[in-house]
């Protein structure tokens, strides 16, 4: 699977989003379209809106699917492939012997589905991923989408006891929200954020995961010594530095500092914990402990200079197992781990992290059979369906288990005990979805990356990231949300 898939879109925009929502496990990426397909969106409207009619509802079936209707899914198709979907399709088959599932999948989601959208003929259910994703804030905004709450609200496949709503992994419900309670998009895979590291590197230095940054500093110093850097990051897209910094913001001054960084709110970046967090950062390029020549490389060089054994942390997600399979030692024994914190003040437990939803599905307000679109989904927020998704690909899934009997790779091993260790302590930061150019440009590159390469102060870094804030937060042209 490599990275290949990750890399081909065009325009920097689309290749910013990809990299920044980045390739859960094995590259299900997303990326921001063009101008031009937002203004075609927003045009959209046709009389064609004659849905099927709907099925009689019963325990087996309790979104009233229609059993004899076709149902047409288009799958992105990435790192991730298809068999997972394709499986899927036949257990919705089988359970509908009468009806026809349409399946197809494409790397060009924009230029296939946009005629359609603005026609009135949409697919039942997409996967609305890739290099060309069809920009989700707009969908929602021109009420393109069809509400997900039935779908949520009805009994999971496995416990008719349960809703599905109750079987996701938590953040997976509130990230398909925009504005109010409606649930626009599904989320099917789902990306732990951290630092990475060897095992076997850190055990080498007889060391054990620094959960302050006392101890981070004086693991820093060991590697030093044995010839190691600290540290290394994605220098020309350093807006991976966000996957440890921000649950260590939310870590020290509590998960209200990340929402009102969210919210745009006056001010936000002042707070002491940013400040704190900043500095902890900066000290790392102050005492040498990152990677010499870092700032000038992109995310495949510092994850191969990391598998090389020359740095021994890393701010990535989940995919890095997948991405950097080619240059990952056997015995590399990857694992990931919650950000260090600084010291007991903090006030969120050592644990914090952040993990979210990736590899967005929806059902199309326009949609002949919204029904079968959701009741699609239900399959695959299954047991059955979940645990084959995880086996194929390395990645978990929305479903809030699925990894009992399988056996787990290293990097999903240590993801899964992350994520139990954090319990409630899951932090899920929306800019890089409500402000990609906000995240990506501004903050990231404009803010991080120069403070990281020492270009600027903490101090300066700050000033300069709030006045991006501030332009964003004035700016009509963009939509703005805020964490309800």
């Amino acid at each position: 699977m490599g990275s290949t898939s990750a890399e081909t879109g065009t325009g920097t925009e689309g290749v910013g989003r990809r990299d920044l929502i980045k390739r859960s496990a094995a590259l299900g990426l997303i990326a921001v379209p063009t101008m031009s397909f937002l203004s075609a969106c927003a045009s959209g409207s046709s009389d064609s809106d004659e849905k099927v009619e709907k099925g009689k509802k019963s325990a087996e079936n309790p979104l009233g699917v229609n059993e004899t209707a076709s149902m047409e899914f288009v799958l992105f198709d990435g790192g991730f492939g298809t068999q997972y979907a394709e499986d899927a399709v036949k257990e919705y088959e089988k359970k509908y012997p009468g009806a026809k599932v349409k399946f197809s999948s494409t790397q060009k989601i924009q230029s296939v589905l946009q005629p359609r959208f603005n026609g009135g003929n949409p697919p039942d259910l997409i996967d609305n991923s890739g290099a060309e994703q069809m920009d989700m804030g707009v969908l929602v905004g021109k009420k393109q989408l069809a509400d997900l709450t039935p779908l949520l609200d009805a009994p999971s496949i496995d416990d008719p006891n349960k809703k599905v709503r109750d079987t996701l992994r938590p953040g997976i419900v509130e990230m398909g929200q925009f504005d109010g309670d409606a649930v626009w998009i599904m989320y099917y895979a789902y990306t732990i954020y951290g630092v990475w590291y060897s095992q076997k590197a850190l055990d080498s230095l007889d060391a054990e995961y620094p959960e302050t940054w006392d101890d981070m500093l004086a693991v820093c110093a060991k590697a030093k010594k044995k010839g190691m850097a600290g540290w290394t990051y994605a220098g020309k897209h350093p807006y991976y530095i966000p996957f440890s910094l921000y649950p260590m913001i939310a870590k020290v001054g509590g998960r209200e500092v990340l929402d009102a960084i969210d919210n745009l709110e006056p001010n936000a970046w002042k707070h002491p914990a940013v400040k704190t967090c900043f500095e902890a950062y900066y000290e790392l390029y102050k005492k040498g402990y990152i990677l010499k020549g870092t700032p000038g490389l992109d995310h495949i060089q510092s994850q191969t200079a990391w598998t090389e054994g020359k740095a021994l942390f890393i701010p990535n997600g989940s995919w890095v197992e997948n991405e950097a399979a080619k240059t990952m030692p056997a015995d590399f024994d990857l694992a990931v781990s919650a950000p260090s914190g600084i010291d007991s003040s903090d006030k969120m437990p050592f644990g914090t992290m952040w993990a979210s939803g990736g590899e967005p599905f929806i059902v199309p307000a326009k949609a002949k059979n919204p029904d079968g679109g959701m009741e699609q989904l239900r399959i695959m927020l299954s047991e059955a369906s979940s645990k084959n998704f995880t086996k194929s690909v390395k990645s978990l899934t929305a479903f809030n288990g699925g990894t009992d009997g399988i056996d787990l790779t290293p990097g999903l091993k240590s993801g899964v005990a992350a994520l139990e260790k954090a319990g409630d302590n899951v932090v899920n930061p929306r800019l890089q979805d409500w402000y990609v150019a906000l995240q990506k440009e501004k903050i990231g590159v404009g803010g991080l990356g120069e403070m990281m390469a020492g270009r600027l102060t903490p101090a300066e870094a700050i000033k300069k990231i709030q006045e991006y804030a501030d332009e964003a937060a004035k700016d009509d042209s963009i939509k703005h949300y805020k964490h309800q």
